[in-house]
């Protein structure tokens, strides 16, 4: 759980989702060097680890994904997802939420509005927003937001775009961490299909049992999506994303468009992801991230109620959202406050980071073998600092 600087000293790492079964992890370590040795080739060579490691991870998805296809990067997975649906829509235009980030290639670039003002978006992009703060009312919540993107499909298909689909992060980590209302993205996927759209479901932040209620973001919510990107926390840090997508949009998209990737799931890398998911069962860090992630959650709750720059707390999993607010209307965001308690907490040697629109949300999202004695000492340093700051 911890990181170490040049000194030596340690920092708790409560924000680094990539070692998702913890940094250095030695069944993941054993796994990297003992496949080195042996046989270290790509896709082009396929062998028993692969395939192996493709029925697997699929075996975890819905039963309607039925398709691997493995890269390095999540931005490279989400790539070849708008390549897929983009063929098989025949159509351009995509919609995502108002600070999504989705990957650096130039697609995924186009439609990530998080890199700000200067990172244009494609024409053929809408983005939709939630209320902020929250409603709280689950009902309202999801009429609103699907009412957004039903306008933003009309608004695609009268500019000539058309709808091709709707990509989104399963937690909306990027857009200050929306978990809730369960069932909303089930609404969404609902008119996406109506509205002749498929839906991506980005799992690189959700994925992997980070949300302790299930392995996948999206079946919190109860649907299948049409594709589900994986990404960083799959080889607990070495370079190995893919897709899991259903047969019947390859049936012609992979005899007629050309798609290969050299490294994409070379055998380190498969080595890495399978043995990955062996220490999510073997110590069952789904079941721990629920858990330990309800207990940080209300001890968090507890302890904002005596600072009133402190906002909503909220999350699932092992993924915890802090809203830091003006302490005097309790609503309007406050990023500089934010960005001194994040700062805080480095002086005391614990890693957070902010995220959200006017990043003024605290991102908490530690790897999943976070304990309760890591939430103890990541809450008490953090209610010290917030007395500091008051």
């Amino acid at each position: 759980m911890h990181l170490y600087d040049t000194d030596g000293k340690s920092y708790l790492d409560a924000y680094n989702n990539v070692p998702s079964v913890g940094h250095s992890h030695p069944a993941v370590v054993a796994a990297i060097s003992q496949q080195a040795a042996t046989l270290n080739t790509h896709t082009r060579y396929p062998a028993a680890p692969i395939l192996d490691y493709a029925e697997r991870l699929l075996a975890t998805h819905s039963i309607g994904l039925e398709n691997m296809m493995f890269t390095c990067t999540g931005s490279e997975a989400i790539d070849l997802a708008l390549r897929i649906v983009k063929f098989n829509t025949g159509k351009a235009g995509i919609v995502v939420t108002a600070n999504a980030y989705h990957g650096v290639t130039a697609a995924c670039a186009g439609i990530s509005p998080s890199l700000g003002t200067n990172s244009p978006l494609d024409p053929g992009v809408r983005v939709v927003s939630f209320p902020d703060p929250p409603i709280g009312d689950s009902r309202q919540e999801t009429e609103t937001f699907v009412a957004s993107v039903s306008e933003a499909i009309s608004d695609l298909e009268r500019s000539g775009h058309g709808f091709a689909g709707f990509v989104a992060d399963s937690v909306f980590s990027s857009d200050g961490l929306r978990p809730d209302p369960v069932g909303l993205l089930s609404a969404v996927s609902k008119l996406v299909r109506a509205s002749g759209g498929l839906y991506v479901a980005d799992e690189v932040q959700a994925g992997f049992g980070r949300t302790g209620d299930s392995m996948w973001g999206y079946e919190r919510h109860g649907f299948e999506p049409d594709v589900a990107v994986m990404g960083k926390p799959m080889g607990n840090g070495m370079p190995i994303a893919g897709i899991a997508v259903r047969a019947d949009l390859l049936r012609k998209f992979g005899p007629d468009i050309r798609y290969f990737n050299t490294f994409g799931g070379n055998s380190v890398c498969v080595a890495a992801a399978s043995a990955v998911l062996d220490v999510l069962e073997d110590e069952d860090l789904k079941d721990n991230s629920r858990m330990v992630g309800r207990y940080l959650r209300d001890g968090l709750r507890e302890q904002s109620k005596g600072f009133p720059f402190l906002g909503d707390v909220r999350g699932v999993g092992l993924f915890v959202a802090v809203d830091v607010v003006d302490p005097i209307d309790g609503r309007t965001a406050d990023p500089a406050r934010a960005s001194r308690i994040v700062n805080g907490l480095m002086s005391r040697r614990i890693l957070i980071g902010a995220s959200g629109l006017a990043a003024n949300t605290l991102k908490i999202r530690p790897p999943l073998p976070f304990s309760r004695e890591n939430a103890d000492q990541f809450i008490n340093e953090f209610t010290d600092l917030c007395q500091a700051l008051s």
